[in-house]
């Protein structure tokens, strides 16, 4: 399907553009010939952040665990001080994959920062990341496109992360690795109409989305942000929230409740996952830990994308 362009206005207001030719309801058109029949299986593999695993020396060891646990792959961060040599080694040995990297930098370096140099440093790691993606076997490279604050407006972060981002463009060809954003809690991008037009607005097929489902439950609805992403959606972060803990303990506590045990409504997400005919990866990202705590986080997510 041809990415459609979208252009960004001078002025811009709190959704940031306006769309050239087409309505908002054009672009989220019901698009039955997506979805997935009912006698299809869902095809959904699970992995989780390298972070996460609090347990084993080494990466050998690491790698294992999460392979005799049920995990399909992990995700690596990059920029790393790894040693590659043994990433590879204990990916090669125990068959676990490496489905994507996750860029390290984007908070120290917003691609919103008003420094050109400040933006480099963070251009710089992504081609280190697609470099490594590339080189690990993995296809996405997450990115936070941008970060506003008080001394960085909306308009300019959206004008500074997609110049950067357009430089980053020709390593993602030469790799063949695709750059996905992610929602986050960056005050920026938030709806998923924007999120779409971001994204449409490079119309290039290696420019998409990494959805974090529970990142959305504490100001939206993921299944709102899953058929408008649609096609765009590269990838799944799979997290829980609680409304309840978020006004009772604090914003940051919503996030400290178990899979399938706060405000998400897991089988409403997975109808619209399949309803948009989604298929490939899901990574955990939430508190990591032994080898007990690293099985209860797959059981969930069999039971959670089993619904």
């Amino acid at each position: 399907m041809k990415r459609r362009k979208f252009m960004l206005q001078t002025g811009l207001t709190a959704t940031g553009m306006a769309a050239v030719g087409l309505t908002p309801g054009q672009l989220f058109a019901s698009k039955d010939h997506l979805s997935m029949p009912q006698n299809k299986s869902r095809n959904i593999k699970k992995s989780l952040k390298y972070g996460m695993v609090n347990t084993g020396g080494t990466v050998m060891e690491k790698f294992q665990l999460l392979k005799d646990l049920g995990y399909d792959g992990v995700e690596m961060d990059s920029p790393n001080e790894l040693d590659n040599n043994e990433i590879l080694e204990a990916k090669d040995k125990t068959g676990l994959e490496i489905p994507g990297v996750v860029n390290s930098m984007h908070w120290k370096y917003p691609l919103s920062h008003p420094d050109p140099e400040v933006r480099k440093k963070c251009v710089d790691s992504m081609t280190e990341a697609l470099e490594d993606c590339k080189l690990y076997g993995g296809t996405t490279v997450l990115l936070v496109p941008g970060v506003v604050n008080k001394d960085i407006s909306y308009a300019n972060a959206w004008q500074r992360s997609q110049m950067e981002i357009k430089k980053m463009i020709p390593v993602a060809e030469k790799t063949g690795i695709k750059i996905a954003f992610e929602n986050v809690w960056n005050n920026f991008i938030l709806s998923p109409l924007e999120a779409a037009y971001y994204v449409d607005e490079f119309n290039h097929d290696l420019i998409g989305w990494y959805f974090d489902i529970g990142n959305i439950v504490r100001y939206g609805w993921p299944e709102h942000w899953i058929e408008a992403l649609d096609h765009r959606i590269m990838k799944l972060d799979v997290k829980e929230y609680s409304r309840e803990k978020q006004k009772n303990e604090g914003v940051w506590k919503g996030f400290d409740v178990e899979l399938m045990e706060g405000d998400c409504d897991w089988p409403t997400v997975v109808k619209s996952l399949d309803k948009i005919g989604y298929e490939g990866w899901a990574s955990a990202e939430v508190r990591g830990g032994d080898k007990e705590r690293l099985n209860t986080i797959i059981t969930k997510m069999d039971q959670i994308f089993d619904l």
